[in-house]
């Protein structure tokens, strides 16, 4: 897999999306079958997927099975919760208890972890032991946002390899700097995003928002940018990706990408299971078999526009917004999103666009 390729596997079952997507970059070419593989996926604390705060341990297990049936044995699913939440029950209520029985694979839970120092520029920094000494690391955040960072992804998903008390001292810190340091500090070797249903605003669910996709690269830096444009954000509102890109940890330049679309026929009509404070922007849409990748990234938009003040804006005859296979070949005077409405009046084109390009659209219409 080149650096700057992110490749991205369409669909709403993350077993089979991620065993399409393992099967596309066969990432065992250069790795030993006595290689350690540690997965570090995201149980921030002990909600299921479908809340939008945890990782599928569907994606997980499909990745178990891939790596088993090519004949590797040690596999390690390692998690930290966040601060007063206890991992050993995340990893219950979230399935992995369940996944590691069956698999025969070691938890562990990196609060009882041993730690080592490595130091970033001048700071000294405190980290689990395990993630730094297996052979091949794979990270598996959940695509969401997050109240204080905006974006939780990639990046920031590498707080759960430290320990509580680094934790804390990160939140003294900001946040942003300490988040970028600890990518230059813990090499991964894979990234899988898990982008099925991710939350709306917050890192620890309840407003889970259809995604609909997976979404792996080798540069954690560059996926993260690619991330936040999914969610209607650039990377310079996030600090933590510049301070990463400028420590050497990967780039923000989504000019360089390379976007390989491993199942472009999977973007069918989804099943759309808003919750909580993603409900509310239903209203604006008109949904005719859209498919949860373009959905998704319209309701993304919508919040941003929400946060900035300005989906006040909207005059009611603008609403609502068309989006959806089967509004292919109408036509008419209102607003489309995707190629399948490219017959309306103002339409922006993408197969899906992301909220980012969406949200710019839609500013540009309240604009005139």
């Amino acid at each position: 897999m080149q650096k700057r390729q992110i490749t991205v596997v369409y669909g709403e079952n993350p077993r089979e999306m991620v065993t399409a997507l393992l099967t596309k970059l066969k990432p065992e070419a250069a790795l030993p079958r006595e290689a350690t593989i540690g997965l570090k996926p995201n149980l921030v604390l002990d909600k299921p997927a479908s809340s939008g705060a945890t990782t599928h341990p569907e994606l997980v297990e499909g990745i178990i099975q891939y790596f088993q049936s090519k004949g590797y044995a040690k596999l390690i699913i390692m998690e930290s919760s966040w601060i007063g939440a206890r991992t050993e029950q995340a990893f219950q209520v979230c399935g992995y208890r369940d996944l590691a029985a069956k698999y025969g694979l070691k938890l562990l839970d990196l609060k009882k972890d041993q730690t080592v120092k490595k130091k970033v520029e001048e700071e000294e920094l405190t980290l689990c032991a395990t993630p730094l000494g297996v052979d091949y690391l794979i990270n598996l955040p959940v695509l969401k946002a997050h109240c204080q960072t905006k974006l939780t992804c990639a990046l920031k998903n590498l707080k759960g390899c430290i320990p509580d008390q680094e934790k804390r001292r990160f939140h003294r810190l900001g946040l942003h700097r300490p988040i970028a340091q600890l990518a230059a500090a813990l090499p991964v070797d894979l990234t899988i995003v898990d982008g099925i249903c991710g939350d709306l605003t917050f890192e620890e669910g309840g407003n889970p928002v259809p995604m609909g996709r997976l979404i792996a690269g080798t540069d954690p830096v560059l996926l993260d940018t690619y991330a936040a444009a999914l969610l209607g954000m650039a990377a310079t509102e996030i600090p933590y990706l510049t301070l990463a890109a400028a420590l050497g940890v990967g780039t923000t330049d989504l000019t360089t990408a390379e976007v390989v679309e491993v199942n472009p026929e999977a973007k069918t009509a989804g099943s759309f299971r808003l919750a909580g404070r993603a409900e509310r922007f239903a209203r604006y849409v008109q949904e005719n078999e859209a498919c949860s990748a373009c959905y998704g990234s319209l309701i993304h938009a919508l919040h941003r526009l929400e946060e900035e003040g300005e989906l006040k804006r909207v005059k009611a005859g603008a609403f609502p917004i068309k989006i959806g296979q089967g509004f292919r070949g109408q036509a008419g005077s209102g607003i489309g999103i995707g190629n399948c409405t490219g017959h309306f009046a103002f339409n922006l084109p993408g197969c899906p666009p992301r909220a980012l390009e969406i949200k710019a659209f839609l500013q540009r219409l309240l604009g005139d």
